[in-house]
This record gives C-alpha cells, structure tokens and sequence, in this order.
C-alpha cells in the first residue's frame, strides 16, 4: 500500500505489556494522561481498575479512558444474573463511577426470576406470528412495499418486549469487566452505549445476539431483505470507549442454519460491534471475532458526524468474518497488528475485510492475512471511489502484499492511497509481525487475561 507516516513511541511485545506493573507514584501522575495505572493497593491482576495506556489509540486521546477507575465500595458490584446486571447499571443519566464486575455467563433473554424467555413468550398476547407474518406480507402478493398493518404492528409490539428485556444501556464512567476463570459473559444481550463517555468494556464474551421478530424490507437492495436490530455492543454518540480483551460470536446458532423466506435469509444477526452516530476516540484492542457477517461498521451513514468517529483497531482477531472488518466512513481510522483468518468458514463465505467509504481515512498497516489457496488479495478490500486506505507492511499467507494496488488493479472505483492525518497514538505496534498469528492465537479474546 501507499506508505503514511505512523511510527509507535513504544515497542512492547505482547507479553512485556501484559506483565505491566505501575507503582502508585505513576498512579498520581498518570491518571489523567490515560496510561495504564491502578488505585493505590490494588493488585497487577485486578483487572477492574485498569485504564487505557498512554498513546495507546485514540481513546487515549485527552483525559484518556479511566471508566470506573474512581468506584466507592458502594457503586464496585459482582454481578452474575440479568437482575443484577440491570441494579449495577443504574439510571444512564447517573455518571458516578462505577465497577460492574461479570462473573459467569448472564443470560439476558430471563426474566426478573431468572425464568428463561423464548421468542414465544415476546410474541405471546401481541397477535404476531410469523406464519401470519409471511402470509401477509408475501411480495408475490403484497408486492413490493414497506409492510404495515394488523401483522407489522404485532411484530413492533413483540419486538419491543424482547428490546426492554435484552438491551441494557451503560452509564459514563463504567467499567464492565469478566471475572477472571468464570466464562463471563453475555448471552442473547445487547449493550448499548449511548451519548455516554469514558466506558471500558473487558474480558467478556458477547454471544447470541439474536433478534427473535426481524423485519422484512422489499426495498433494501434489489430482493429485498431481512433486518434484525441488535449489535452485541453498540456505540452511538460515544466517546472515549476502551473495547479489550472480548469475544463476539454468533454461537451456537451460525447463519448456515437459517431459515429461507421470500428469498433471502431470515437474518437474526447485525452487528457484532458497531460505532455509530458520531462516535469518537475509541479503542479496540485483542478482541476475537468469530464467524459472523456485518461485523463492524464504523459510521452509521455517509452523512454521520464530520472530524469524529476517530477509531483505533489493534491485536484483534478476525476468524471467519464475512464483511465489515471494518466498514469505514468519513472518520480517521488506524488498523494495526491484526489477523484476519478466512480458512475457517463455517458455512460463512467471505466477501471482503475492510472497506474504506465516504471519504474515510484509513490507515491499514502490518496486519496479517491468512486467506485459502486460490484466493485472491484484491478481494481483502472494498470502497465506493471516495475513501482513501494507506499504510505498509500487510502481509498476505507470508508474503508482503500491496493490497490497495491489487485492489484498485481489478476494480473502477479505486480507493486513494493518501490520508489527510498521521497517526501518533500507536502504543504496541510491532514492526515485525512474523509470529503475530501465533502470539494473538493465545492472547486475544475473552478468558486470555489473568
């Protein structure tokens, strides 16, 4: 690719800056600089008040991303049901720091008993079902228009039942984190992080996200779609968010067994995590995501916020993803040190990994592909003609690879090799990526931190 000028300040390997201990003099002064520092008497393995490292992304941006760092004993909570999750979050609007620590896996289709919810129970006494749902809104017979009515206001009715039960909305100054050894994290839920600042959001892992009424739309593309309404995480409207150590998946119900109707897939997955709506100075750092489509869109439209949606993306492992690894728009965004593995399926088809769109500035460099024989580099990106990716030193089944040039050698719509921005927040990035795979594989992902 077009080389742009982004040199790190520091060079820890994985394992140095895993091992990294702060003394309580450091914790003084570092605190607003954003550096990885901890209270005064916790322990290198306290995992909840951790804070994002100096340099380290754009989150590092300013004060940097402290989350609930500051929690009194009384706002500091174990939480292992959905009840107690939704007591730790409180009210959005209350911004006192807070430590929500998850331990085990929450199942947010229950109720306030901890009694398990089905689609069935969302729909029950709504009048919705989706037999009655395809009969009314057939194409062949409805034709090829927004459905409305007796059925489309029944689904609305049921799908607001399971979105109060399953979304749960993070306050600022919050730090969610997985116990350590007890598979934390969330099954069926969606965090939403929204107009907030200041979040971390570690060691968990976000799994079944699943909307149980999607929406059919006849005008979306040119056989209409399916539509469903939930990210495992969301931002809208964010700022300084730290994304660490999670796993996403579609697990255990992979897109190769849905359903078919009118067509197309009935979709029960969106995104895995999604910044949106004038989102700003996030980071994310040594996550897993695993098999899944519509992974990560950055920018919920190509007239979102202009000089936001900042975003850092680093140490992350993408396996089996089909698209959106990131989708960019308009935003300054930095991809380091990935690995993007798509030999490993699972009834997914890969269309491409990243996509630079609305005159979005990408800066793509030392990131390591695994493709499978045959497959081609130029299929690794995508664009519309106005978005600009540079950056050097990917690396494609072990050889150095220009993406963008073959890219833009097989297609009309060329993505721009200049950037109007040089990247200064690149703590961690390794100028050798010989055993990236190999490190990431055990490093990455929910369960890896100690």
């Amino acid at each position: 690719m077009a080389s742009a000028s982004s040199r790190p300040s520091h060079r820890r390997s994985l394992r140095k800056r895993r091992a990294l201990v702060v003394t309580a003099a450091a914790v003084a002064a570092g605190v607003g600089a954003g550096v990885l520092v901890m209270n005064a008497g916790a322990s290198p393995a306290d995992l909840s008040h951790q804070v994002l490292p100096a340099k380290d992304g754009w989150a590092a941006s300013g004060a940097g991303t402290t989350g609930g760092t500051k929690a009194d004993a009384a706002h500091t909570f174990t939480v292992s049901t959905r009840a107690q999750l939704v007591k730790a979050l409180g009210a959005q609007t209350d911004t006192t720091p807070r430590i929500i620590k998850v331990k085990g896996t929450i199942d947010a289709n229950t109720d306030g008993a901890g009694k398990k919810l089905t689609c069935a129970d969302y729909a029950s006494g709504t009048g919705y079902s989706l037999p009655a749902y395809l009969k009314a809104f057939d194409p062949s017979t409805y034709g090829r228009k927004a459905p409305s009515g007796t059925q489309e206001n029944a689904r609305k009715a049921a799908a607001e039942r399971q979105k109060k039960n399953i979304v749960f909305r993070v306050p600022s100054n919050t730090t969610m984190v997985g116990v350590p050894g007890t598979k934390a994290g969330i099954k069926g839920g969606s965090l939403q992080v929204q107009n907030v600042r200041n979040v971390i959001v570690r060691n968990l892992t976000f799994a079944a996200t699943e909307d149980c009424f999607p929406q059919w739309d006849p005008t979306d593309g040119s056989s209409g779609e399916w539509n469903s309404a939930y990210d495992s995480v969301t931002l809208r409207g964010a700022s300084n968010v730290w994304a660490d150590h999670n796993t996403f998946t579609d697990s255990p119900t992979f897109d190769k067994s849905l359903k078919t109707y009118f067509g197309r897939k009935y979709q029960i997955h969106d995104g895995a995590l999604d910044i949106t709506n004038g989102s700003d100075l996030v980071t994310v750092e040594r996550n897993l995501f695993s098999h899944h489509d519509k992974t990560m869109l950055i920018g919920s439209s190509d007239t979102d916020s202009k000089g936001k949606l900042r975003v850092t993306i680093h140490h992350n492992v993408w396996k089996g993803i089909v698209q959106r690894a990131p989708l960019a728009r308009i935003g300054q965004v930095h991809l380091y040190n990935n690995v993007y593995d798509t030999t490993t399926l699972n009834g997914y088809a890969p269309r491409y990994s990243i996509d630079s769109r609305a005159k979005a500035q990408v800066v793509a460099e030392r990131n390591v592909w695994r493709i499978p024989a045959g497959a081609k580099p130029a299929k690794l990106l995508s664009g519309d003609g106005t978005g600009s990716l540079a950056g050097t030193g990917n690396v494609v089944n072990g050889t150095a690879t220009d993406l963008v040039a073959a890219y833009n050698a097989a297609n009309s719509k060329k993505l721009r090799t200049t950037v109007n921005w040089t990247p200064t927040l690149t703590a961690g990035l390794e100028t050798s990526v010989k055993n990236l795979l190999t490190d990431l594989t055990t490093t990455a992902g929910a369960g890896t931190l100690t």
